[in-house]
């Protein structure tokens, strides 16, 4: 029997639900479904405490995903759908989240998100998708002030970071700590598209390259991409980092060297699923809202 072809690219899909909760006993649950280009995070909050959350691949399908991944959250929880009070939808898949009551951006979703997954002094939020990156300057109560965003090509994304951890046969989990492996930080690739870095990759490793210097060349080449754009805006402290990127040491720690600031470290909630928490925050300022009145 042929044996399966392994998928490099593919990052392990999770679930968790805080240990000996009780979503009965609150009086708000809401949810925020945030559906990328290549993940979607469902979050479950309860008077805007974490309760639940899933992260999985976005399939061909977006309202497909929106379900799939609201599905795997509840699993478990005796929670339904029917019982949560309020689902606002985000990301790139936004309009297509169809038990979503409201759509608000990732734009403002994030910068909420942050807020509360780093704390009131984030000022520059870098949230790198699979498909673009939004610097975003917020208040103290994660409401956005400014930001730029670049979505011209892959380059600089998670979906660029998935191509090279194909083409290179390196588990996309281990792509960050492999590029610190090397003895000296190598040139970054000259071209800002994914086919064209993909070729040139390949040429060197014909070269001599060991595969850690061409992924090092990569995330080099990433992380400078990055701050043209944080540049652009400007950088106000304290700078935090959302999104599957946050967790890719290489390219974070080669940001952190251009800007000559350190990212806020994220401890205890996984910045992937900001944007998800900004949704499910919103939505529940909205039935505070409309309790009140």
């Amino acid at each position: 029997m042929e044996q399966e072809r392994k998928e490099f690219w593919r990052w392990p899909e999770y679930r968790w639900t805080l240990p000996d909760a009780d979503w009965r006993a609150g009086q708000i649950v809401t949810g925020g479904i945030d559906v990328g280009s290549v993940s979607t995070q469902s979050v479950i909050m309860v008077d805007g405490r974490l309760y639940a959350y899933s992260s999985m691949r976005t399939g061909s399908s977006s309202p497909d995903s929106a379900q799939k991944a609201l599905n795997w959250a509840l699993d478990g929880t005796g929670l339904t759908q029917k019982e949560i009070h309020y689902i606002v939808g985000t990301g790139y898949g936004r309009l297509n989240v169809p038990m979503a009551n409201r759509t608000i951006t990732e734009i403002a979703c994030h910068a909420m998100g942050a807020n509360f997954v780093y704390g009131s002094s984030v000022r520059t939020l870098l949230d790198v998708g699979g498909q673009d990156c939004k610097i975003i300057r917020c208040d103290e109560k994660g409401r956005v002030v400014n930001f730029l965003m670049n979505d011209k090509c892959a380059a600089g994304t998670g979906r660029g970071i998935e191509a090279f951890s194909e083409l290179l046969s390196v588990p996309i989990e281990h792509i960050g700590e492999k590029s610190l492996q090397v003895d000296n930080e190598p040139d970054p690739v000259s071209s800002t598209c994914v086919v064209f870095a993909k070729a040139e990759a390949t040429g060197k490793l014909r070269e001599g390259w060991s595969v850690n210097e061409v992924i090092a060349s990569y995330c080099l080449a990433m992380a400078r991409r990055i701050t043209e754009l944080i540049n652009r805006l400007g950088i106000e402290k304290e700078f935090a980092i959302t999104g599957g990127q946050a967790k890719n040491i290489g390219v974070v720690s080669r940001i952190e060297k251009e800007i000559g600031i350190k990212a806020l470290p994220w401890k205890e909630v996984d910045p992937q699923i900001a944007g998800g928490i900004g949704a499910a925050l919103f939505a529940k300022a909205i039935v505070e809202k409309s309790r009140k009145g």
